[in-house]
């Protein structure tokens, strides 16, 4: 009897210390798992805080480069304004400066300034610089820009077309920039900072001028641009690059 006694008290032990067991593993789950919890949340809270930090500092880089385009924009109305008419030109407001009369730029499907262009662009460049380089530290690119209309080939094969417009632009905005770019021949300061900053741009029929119906208007497609690109617009860019990456983890 007390053998039996003594089996079953070995038996409740037994079972008392594989119960304990297992309480100490669930716990010990129970604890990981909240400390899984706790640095999950520790991650959403430096994520949001990243995510607040950016668009505060988005914010921020927003305004800068919002009065430096409004004093930019005033500094060029206030330069070429008496010249935009006969010039056939126009002030955007995020300071481009578009070239509209496609017959005055280059003859159809031709890259070679037209002798009307020439004198415009000797008058315009020389003063576009001097007004830039004010902003030089805040300048990224400046880009000439370099527009065709979608229906100079006409062919059905949409990519042909596409390719031979961008060949046609990218020789356009090229052709703007090299002379451009010799109008400054005497000035070695203006031309090591242009190395810098200047690109030509060929963008085929990728931003068509559309009339009220929505339809292409082909003269006005037609065109070359220049446009200032700030350190700032960069700066947003990167900023937006990295609040995607800390959006997708």
């Amino acid at each position: 009897m007390n053998k039996e006694y003594l089996s079953i008290a070995d038996m409740m032990s037994g079972l008392m210390m594989v119960f304990l067991l297992i309480a100490i593993v669930f716990m010990l789950d129970v604890q990981r798992s909240k400390d899984e919890i706790e640095q999950q949340k520790n991650e959403i809270e430096q994520q949001k805080n990243e995510i607040e930090r950016q668009k505060n500092a988005m914010a921020e880089i927003a305004e800068m480069a919002e009065q430096s385009r409004q004093l930019l924009h005033e500094k060029l109305l206030r330069e070429f304004e008496s010249d935009l008419k006969r010039w056939n030109a126009d002030i955007l407001s995020d300071n481009t400066v578009r070239f509209n009369a496609p017959k005055v730029l280059f003859k159809l499907g031709k890259s070679t300034l037209l002798p009307r262009f020439k004198t415009i662009l000797s008058d315009f460049f020389p003063r576009y610089v001097a007004i830039l380089q004010v902003y030089r530290d805040e300048i990224e690119a400046i880009r000439i820009e370099g527009h065709t209309s979608s229906d100079w080939i006409k062919t059905d094969d949409v990519a042909m077309r596409y390719l031979k417009n961008v060949e046609l632009s990218q020789r356009r905005a090229l052709s703007t920039l090299t002379y451009c770019y010799a109008l400054l021949q005497h000035s070695a300061r203006q031309r090591d900072w242009l190395q810098l900053v200047l690109r030509a741009n060929g963008l085929s029929f990728a931003k068509l001028i559309r009339n009220g119906d929505g339809s292409e208007n082909a003269d006005k497609s037609r065109r070359v641009e220049f446009r200032v690109v700030t350190k700032a617009e960069e700066k947003l860019y990167q900023i937006l690059e990295r609040s995607r990456s800390v959006n997708y983890q």
